[in-house]
């Protein structure tokens, strides 16, 4: 087999499990915002798998142009999958559709003009500069909310994904800046469609390892209720662990604190992290550390907001007094529980008394 032959082995590889790994995610989870943008995300991956190519020193045809284009405003769709994987209560925008046309429609210009015109080593570093800063934003996302996430068989394989794609995306990036006006010849090219193939099927392979359940929350789920008395656990050790956890909750409000982290919480418990969170999750019902805090938060608030006592008590004060430490996260927060804002909530109190 050619080396000619091989490369396209590869990138056909890569087109058809991206290809599948889309109609899959779409086909199971379409309501879930994490999963369309993961969808996005692969078809823009297979976009790339078909255009990439290390070698930018000859023409780009017109035709192959807006391939390159939709494969470099992939990296902005990696960066919102990977807010929307680890932040479940993150939503779109309609400033994040203008960032991914700006980029996308530079590289265009990249390709059927700056390039062209004689500056292709401007055209590829700028483009791969800009790659590199979305992964590391991506990156900065999977560090600051990876500690929240409860689910455990979902924070191998979430990690597993971005830093896969991260180290891809970045190598690939570094070697076309270094490589921009050189010939690189068939065998670099060729290895470059194998690391990708063999990417592509690392990242299929670990998502299929995992419940799509787990790793794609139904949308819009309410978080659970406050409970401070569970039922008995099949665990006595388990139980009073729970028992404890709630007294911390319920008559320290431990939540008020600023910063509060779940290592703090398994400190003041004496137990290890992840048996915290295995607790909160299988036994509460939550999948995120900072949706547990915030519930609690939201029914202090709650109660505040329905006392007549404090009518007259600024909604931020409110929010912060129950351990927010802005109003638009509480707010956001709040109604996403009750589905009405604090202050139509405080209205609505008044006019039932």
């Amino acid at each position: 087999m050619t080396l000619a032959a091989l490369e396209l082995a590869f990138r056909a590889a890569s087109v058809a499990l991206l290809l599948m790994l889309a109609a899959s995610l779409l086909q199971d989870f379409r309501k879930v915002l994490a999963a369309r943008l993961g969808a996005a995300f692969a078809l823009g991956s297979a976009a790339h798998a078909a255009s990439y190519s290390v070698d930018v020193t000859s023409r780009i045809p017109l035709w192959h142009a807006p391939l390159i284009a939709l494969s470099t405003g992939t990296i902005v769709v990696f960066w919102l999958f990977t807010r929307s994987l680890f932040d479940d209560e993150f939503r779109l925008s309609w400033w994040h559709g203008w960032v991914w046309a700006l980029v996308t429609a530079f590289s265009f210009a990249g390709c059927v003009w700056i390039a062209p015109s004689g500056h292709v080593r401007f055209s590829v570093t700028v483009v791969n500069l800009i790659v590199l800063g979305f992964i590391a934003l991506a990156v900065g996302q999977m560090i600051a909310s990876w500690p929240a996430d409860l689910v455990e068989r979902r924070r191998r394989v979430r990690v597993f994904i971005v830093c896969i794609t991260a180290l891809y995306g970045g190598l690939n990036a570094v070697l076309q800046i270094a490589a921009a006006g050189h010939h690189v010849g068939d065998v670099a090219e060729t290895i470059s469609a194998g690391v990708l193939a063999g990417t592509v099927a690392a990242i299929v392979y670990a998502m299929m390892r995992v419940d799509g359940a787990d790793l794609f929350p139904a949308a819009a789920e309410p978080a659970p209720p406050i409970v401070f008395s569970q039922p008995a656990a099949d665990d006595a050790a388990d139980q009073k662990l729970i028992d404890a956890l709630m007294r911390l909750m319920g008559d320290e409000r431990i939540y008020r604190q600023e910063n509060i982290t779940i290592g703090v919480l398994a400190g003041r418990l004496k137990i290890p992290e992840y048996r915290l969170r295995r607790l909160i999750n299988q036994r509460l019902g939550y999948r995120n550390f900072n949706v547990f805090l915030n519930n609690h938060r939201i029914e202090e608030a709650k109660a505040a907001l329905a006392d007549p006592a404090q009518a007259e008590v600024p909604v931020i004060t409110i929010a912060m007094d129950a351990g927010f430490q802005s109003l638009g996260p509480f707010n956001r927060a709040f109604k996403a529980v009750t589905g009405v804002t604090p202050t139509e909530y405080r209205r609505l109190k008044v006019d039932a008394a």
